[in-house]
């Protein structure tokens, strides 16, 4: 067996269609906003297109397109600043971003799947995927709760029952003969009785996507100091891939570290939350 950290990996994201939004805005009369605004756009699509949703409910486009309009707020940033202050947050549940979350344990994804509205999971699955090696999390260090002989005996004994459990999937593999075995039917049966003998905080890959909105949400809750230490973990990744690649829509997001040898600490939204 062997200790290891979780992973993220961002897959993709919602990708932008400039020559469908050209002929929307065309179909708006906002010609000019697409030149200004889509055709040599930094911001990403993610932002772009919530800019475009959040102005396509005021058609705000620019003035006189909507006689009650009599100015409006330049700029991506700015727009969606004041969106977001404004808790108009059904703009954001457009745009999805696709994570994947390696070496977590079904400790973590059974956490996670508590999250239901606006996001989506696939999980790897023991009953197709035969376990051979277990992997377990490699916890931080307890200065606080635990002493030195206290952590140095816990791992100890993370390390005996782990290697004990692999040797008994390696066990049932040859008794069974699974390695000859021929029938993907049976294979699949049998791996599926096998995997009821693996721990719980086995690791294990989830494939996870979040709208905006959710991910606004969920990175705050799930990186608080109340919340279990690999859930902050992989959540501190997350926070920080979306401070970083859509930062007019987590401007209000910090960093705040717990100040202690776990390098945990807590994305806090510093404005109003949506």
């Amino acid at each position: 067996m062997e200790f290891r950290k979780p992973k993220v990996f961002i897959l993709g994201e919602v990708v932008a269609d400039k020559a469908e939004i050209a002929a929307y805005l065309r179909h708006m009369g906002a010609q000019k906003w697409y030149q200004e605004n889509v055709e040599d756009s930094e911001v990403s699509d993610t932002e772009l297109l919530s800019e475009i949703y959040s102005r396509g409910c005021y058609k705000s486009f620019g003035v006189g397109l909507n006689p009650n309009i009599k100015q409006i707020r330049e700029g991506n940033d700015t727009h969606l600043k004041n969106v977001i202050e404004s808790q108009h947050g059904s703009i954001l549940e457009h745009s999805m971003v696709n994570f994947m979350f390696c070496d977590i344990s079904r400790v973590f994804t059974h956490e996670l799947i508590t999250h239901r509205v606006g996001m989506a999971k696939s999980q790897e699955s023991l009953r197709y995927v035969r376990l051979t090696e277990l992997k377990c999390f490699d916890f931080p260090r307890l200065a606080v709760e635990l002493t030195d002989e206290e952590e140095k005996w816990f791992r100890n004994k993370v390390v005996e029952v782990f290697e004990y459990l692999e040797n008994v999937q390696k066990e049932m593999t040859v008794k069974f003969k699974l390695d000859d075995e021929q029938s993907f039917a049976k294979k699949k049966k049998l791996t599926s009785r096998m995997r009821r003998l693996a721990p719980l905080g086995l690791l294990t890959n989830i494939g996870w996507s979040g709208n905006l909105r959710t991910l606004r949400h969920i990175i705050p809750l799930r990186t608080h100091k109340s919340a279990e230490e690999e859930i902050r973990m992989v959540f501190a990744g997350v926070g920080s891939i979306c401070k970083e690649k859509y930062p007019n829509i987590f401007f209000d997001m910090e960093w705040v570290s717990d100040g202690d040898m776990t390098g945990l600490g807590e994305w806090q939204i510093v404005n109003k939350k949506v």
